[in-house]
């Protein structure tokens, strides 16, 4: 048995996942590689044997029986051959061993670089198909070194080079760092896979919920859809497929244990969970979460919503540089146009199509929101523009200013004092 061989060709496996039969194949063409260069003969005469069990091998060149050999390398003489077998007769093949330790130093290169090429392709190939499987998935990577201003990050065998486009704004990573990355794209290049990696897709938050979070691995909770502005804020939309089964909780955890592990990998990052509904009015109400909302007048062909929030609301239901506002407009995917109570009670026909049949003095707001139809605490607003149950008034019975209520509105049920009374 050829015990270097099979050591040699063992650790190859092992530590580059190169299989034995690929690096066999490769012996056997630097062999007749290195038999051509030797004889200086462009033939194909020359065949290799190797045995897989043992790994031994042996090189021959097979050879023509003739009367009078032209050439030594593919004919052999009838007298030569009955010296190695007296069998032989004219027209037959021979097959003669070489000896392939007496090639010359410049074959035996040549022989060797043959293997080694081979032993690089098939590494290189190895890592391609390898993490070309985990492309659109997130792995952990330790920050190596910045390029320029890109980053490279050690995936384990080879290298992925985070672009300063797909960074974090304001996110620096200090060498021997672990970082959590989203493969974006694995292409295969001369010199091994070139790998790009991104912290700013919203996949990474997805994929982080599906390592963190056992039900939406498993599918039992499903995340619909993903609004994000990396280093900001992201929304999530998403839903259960079991009814026993809370899908915001399960992302929570408990006492926020999970959702927590994913804001610490992302640095701080704001993470808004909301529940997804098919009625695109409810949906949009909940993407503009944590504003309150008064109604939601959708148009699921046009994909364009008018949505009415309290005037005190306005400012955070819109968010900070219109944060909020555009995130929930991704998410559902619906064109969002928010109005204060007193712009859309200023806006001639704001409420077209909403109207009651009965008193088209009064709006309609019927929307399916609850079991009768109606949404709660917010139907059915005067001419003059008060609230029939009056919420929201501070503790001197007015209105505040910013809500557009004059400044002689107040509470119908403020006591009357007597005279002399204070």
């Amino acid at each position: 048995m050829n015990t270097e061989l099979k050591m040699a060709l063992d650790i190859l496996e092992k530590e580059k996942d190169i299989s034995k039969d690929v690096m066999l194949d490769a012996i056997e063409n630097s062999l007749i590689t290195a038999c051509k260069g030797h004889f200086g003969k462009d033939t194909d005469n020359f065949r290799v044997t190797i045995d897989r069990e043992t790994f031994d091998f042996h090189v021959y060149v097979e050879k023509t029986v003739v009367e009078e050999p032209e050439n030594d390398v593919t004919e052999i003489s009838l007298a030569a051959a009955k010296l190695i077998d007296h069998k032989y007769e004219l027209g037959d093949i021979v097959q003669e061993e070489v000896k392939s330790k007496e090639f010359g130093r410049i074959t035996t290169q040549n022989a060797r670089n043959v293997i080694l090429q081979k032993i690089r392709e098939e590494e290189r190939k190895v890592l391609f198909n390898q993490y070309y499987g985990k492309e659109k998935d997130v792995v952990t990577g330790v920050v190596q070194r910045y390029i320029g201003r890109n980053v490279s990050v050690n995936l384990g065998k080879v290298d992925a080079l985070l672009n300063e486009n797909e960074m974090v704004k304001g996110e620096v990573f200090t060498p021997t760092e672990r970082i959590k990355v989203y493969i974006l794209e694995v292409k295969d290049t001369t010199k091994g896979p070139r790998i790009l990696v991104s912290r700013t897709h919203p996949e990474l938050v997805k994929r982080l919920f599906e390592s963190e979070v056992t039900e939406v691995r498993d599918g039992t909770v499903e995340i619909k859809s993903i609004a994000r502005e990396a280093g900001s804020r992201t929304k999530i939309a998403v839903s259960s497929n079991n009814p026993d089964v809370d899908p915001v909780g399960a992302c929570v955890g408990l006492n926020g244990a999970r959702v927590n592990a994913i804001v610490n990998e992302l640095k701080g990052e704001k993470i808004d969970i909301i529940n997804w509904n098919e009625n695109p009015a409810l949906l949009i109400e909940n993407a503009l979460s944590p504003a309150k909302v008064v109604v939601v007048l959708a148009d699921p062909e046009d994909k364009t919503a008018k949505v009415v929030v309290p005037d005190y609301q306005l400012s955070l239901a819109i968010g900070k540089e219109g944060q909020n506002a555009r995130l929930a407009a991704r998410l559902t995917g619906f064109k969002i146009d928010i109005k204060s109570e007193s712009q859309a009670n200023a806006i001639e026909d704001f409420y077209e199509g909403f109207y009651d049949d009965e008193d088209e003095e009064e709006y309609d707001l019927d929307l399916d929101y609850g079991d009768d139809g109606e949404y709660e605490d917010y139907e059915a607003y005067e001419d003059d523009g008060e609230y029939e149950e009056e919420p929201g008034y501070e503790d001197d019975g007015e209105y505040e200013e910013e809500s557009g209520y004059e400044d002689d509105r107040a509470y119908e049920d403020v006591p009357e004092f007597e005279d002399g009374e204070s």
